[in-house]
This record gives C-alpha cells, sequence and structure tokens, in this order.
C-alpha cells in the first residue's frame, strides 16, 4: 500500500472505530502498538541511566493505559489525520507520568533555543543497532524528538504537538540531538 493510501485507510478505521467497529480498533492497536511501544521503551530508558530500569513492565504497563486513553477518548477525536500525533502526545505523557511517579526524571528544558538548519543525513542500515544503543545515551528531550522525526518520519509540527512545546525548540532538540549522537557514534565505533 502506498503512503498516502495507507494513511487514507487509517483514517478509515478511526471512523470506523469511533463508530463501535472493535475489529477496527483492534486493527488500530495491532498497527501502532509496535511503534508506540518502541517510542515508550526510549522514553521510560532514561531511568536504567539512574540505577533501575523502567523500560520492561514499565513500557507494557504504560503501552496497556495508552490503549485504554485511546478507547476512553477516541470519540472525541475530531480529526482522524490526528491520530498519529494524538496517539505519541497519549504515550508522551503516559511515560512522563510513570517517570514522575519514580522520581528519575529530569525537569524538561522547554525553553527554545536559537533556530538553527538541521539536515536530514541518514544512517546506513548497518548502523542502526549501533545508533538505537546511542540513543538511550541521549537526554530524554532530544531522545523523544530524534525518535519521532526519524523513525516515525513526523514532521516538526507534529512533533512541536506531540511534546507540547514550540516549533523551533523541536528544531533545536533536533539538531543537537544528532550533534549528540554523532559524538556518541564517533567515540564508539
Amino acid at each position: 500500500m502506498s503512503d498516502q493510501a495507507d494513511r487514507i485507510y487509517e483514517r478509515l478505521l478511526v471512523l470506523r472505530a469511533q463508530a463501535g467497529d472493535a475489529e477496527a480498533l483492534t486493527e488500530l492497536v495491532e498497527r501502532f502498538s509496535p511503534r508506540l511501544r518502541y517510542f515508550l521503551r526510549k522514553l521510560l530508558g532514561e531511568a536504567r541511566h539512574r540505577g533501575r530500569s523502567l523500560q520492561g513492565d514499565g513500557a507494557e504497563d504504560a503501552l496497556q493505559d495508552v490503549w485504554l486513553d485511546v478507547v476512553r477518548q477516541l470519540a472525541r477525536l475530531k480529526d482522524p489525520q490526528a491520530l498519529v500525533a494524538w496517539l505519541y502526545r497519549i504515550a508522551r505523557d503516559r511515560a512522563y507520568g510513570r517517570l514522575r511517579k519514580s522520581r528519575r526524571a529530569e525537569p524538561l528544558d522547554e525553553t527554545s533555543v536559537a533556530d538553527s538548519a538541521a539536515d536530514e543525513g541518514e544512517f546506513s542500515p548497518e548502523d542502526a543497532a549501533r545508533i538505537h544503543a546511542a540513543l538511550d545515551q541521549l537526554p530524554a528531550e532530544q531522545r523523544e524528538v530524534l525518535v519521532l522525526r526519524f523513525l516515525e518520519e513526523m514532521s516538526y509540527e507534529q512533533i512541536a504537538s506531540v511534546v507540547g512545546c514550540q516549533l523551533g525548540t523541536v528544531r533545536s532538540r533536533i539538531h543537537y540531538g544528532k550533534q549528540a549522537l554523532r559524538r556518541i557514534l564517533e567515540t564508539n565505533p
């Protein structure tokens, strides 16, 4: 299926799920759970660096909570095109809620650093494992925007909606996150 056809089909699934079609909701869960699980693991992985991992059961529990929120609130989603950003916003809120409860989260810095032109370079497939491991070493703010941009292929505007900050802040976090990721990859060949 082409990207455009896939997006249209996802919108149709949302409309069907909003109308009470359990099969459509099940398909949405099957389509998005692996990607949301990865996102949650990357966000909750920061706690591992502080002595304890919240990834395993924490990510699975958070994922279940995300889908419970979706079931409860799906009827209120006015724009089916906004589904992806909406799902990731719920997932992000759940992850940071868990981190706050564990008292292991650092406060987010929502200040915008000067906009910078971030290049959109791609990494080769053979570097994937190193990149995924290096992502775990980044601050949460940088890690989440890099995952959303390069793995979920969200626009800067969608990312700003998910993380709840200004567009310039998203650009800055992506720019500095890519720089930090490069430094990690260069020092750990």
